[in-house]
C-alpha cells in the first residue's frame, strides 16, 4: 500500500486534514510506470492509473472519484474548488484551493515542485505544481491570494514543499539563467556551476521555498527529496528522458480537508 512522505507542520492538524506525499511504492502499474504512477496523462494503462488514484485516495479517508487534479500547464493560474470532476473534464491550471471537506486536492510532478498548504482556523487547503515557470510567474502566490478569498490569512497558512528535482541534477541552459536574473539579480543565488565551463545548475527547491518565506505565512517546511536520484521511490521526468525512455510516471501530492 502507499507510503507517503508527510510533512510535520501539516501532520500536526490531523484532525483539521490529512496529507501525504505520494511516492511510487505501493502501486499496481508496471514497466516504466511500475509502482503508483497517479497520471492520467501518461501511456500507462487506465485502469491502473484509476486503482492507484484510488489507492491514494482511500490513504487519506475518501473515495476515489475524490482526487482531483488539475489538467497542468505551467501556468500561474490557481482554481477554488467547490464539486468533484471527471477525469479529462479538469481544468487547465496549477493549483487548486477548498474549503469543502472529502474534497481532495493533488499535484501531480516527476520532477517539478509540489506544494501543499492549510490554514488550520480557517479550514482551507490548497495544493500547487510549480514548475521553474509557475514558480517565477506567480503560482505560489497565487494559491494563497486563493486561500485568502475562501477565508485563509497568509500569517496562519502551513506550506510545505514536497520531493523535486535537486539542484545536483537539473542542469539548464544559459539563457534560462538569464530569464531568472532579469526577474530579479538576487536570484543569483539559485545557480552554480560545479567548474567554470559548466552548465548551470538550478536550485529548484530553493526558490520556491525563498519565494514561500516571502509570503509572511506561520510556517514553511521542507520535506523534499531529489526525484531524479532516488529511483526506487520517485519517478523522474528528466532521469526518463536520459535514458531514452518514451514516457514517465507521476507521483501525485495530496491533502484533504476532514
Amino acid at each position: 500500500m502507499p507510503s507517503p512522505i508527510t510533512a510535520d507542520c501539516l501532520a500536526e492538524i490531523g484532525k483539521i486534514a490529512d496529507h501525504g506525499f505520494f511516492t511510487r511504492e505501493g502501486g499496481v502499474s508496471t514497466g516504466i510506470y511500475a509502482g503508483l504512477n497517479c497520471g492520467a496523462g501518461s501511456r500507462d494503462e487506465l485502469a491502473a492509473v484509476l486503482e492507484n488514484r484510488a489507492r491514494v485516495a482511500r490513504h487519506l479517508g475518501a473515495g476515489a472519484e475524490s482526487l482531483l487534479t488539475c489538467h497542468q500547464v505551467h501556468s500561474a493560474d490557481a482554481v477554488i474548488v467547490t464539486e468533484p470532476w471527471e477525469i479529462g473534464q479538469n481544468p487547465k491550471a496549477d493549483a487548486m484551493v477548498t474549503r469543502v471537506p472529502g474534497l481532495v486536492l493533488g499535484a501531480l510532478a516527476a520532477d517539478c515542485a509540489p506544494i501543499l498548504f492549510a490554514d488550520p482556523e480557517a479550514r482551507v487547503v490548497g495544493a500547487a505544481h510549480a514548475g521553474w515557470k509557475g514558480a517565477l510567474t506567480g503560482v505560489l502566490e497565487a494559491t494563497v491570494a486563493a486561500m485568502v478569498q475562501l477565508g485563509a490569512k497568509p500569517g496562519r497558512i502551513r506550506a510545505a514543499l514536497g520531493p523535486c528535482i535537486g539542484p545536483e541534477a537539473y542542469e539548464v541552459g544559459p539563457e534560462f539563467e538569464e530569464r531568472f536574473l532579469a526577474a530579479g539579480a538576487e536570484n543569483a543565488r539559485f545557480f552554480r556551476r560545479p567548474t567554470p565551463e559548466a552548465r548551470p545548475r538550478f536550485d529548484l527547491p530553493g526558490y520556491v521555498l525563498a519565494r514561500l518565506e516571502r509570503l509572511g505565512l506561520d510556517t514553511v517546511e521542507n520535506a523534499t527529496a531529489c526525484t531524479y536520484g532516488d529511483e526506487t521511490r520517485l519517478f523522474s521526468y528528466r532521469r526518463a528522458t536520459h535514458r531514452g525512455e518514451p514516457d514517465y510516471g507521476r507521483q501525485v501530492s495530496a491533502i484533504v480537508l476532514l
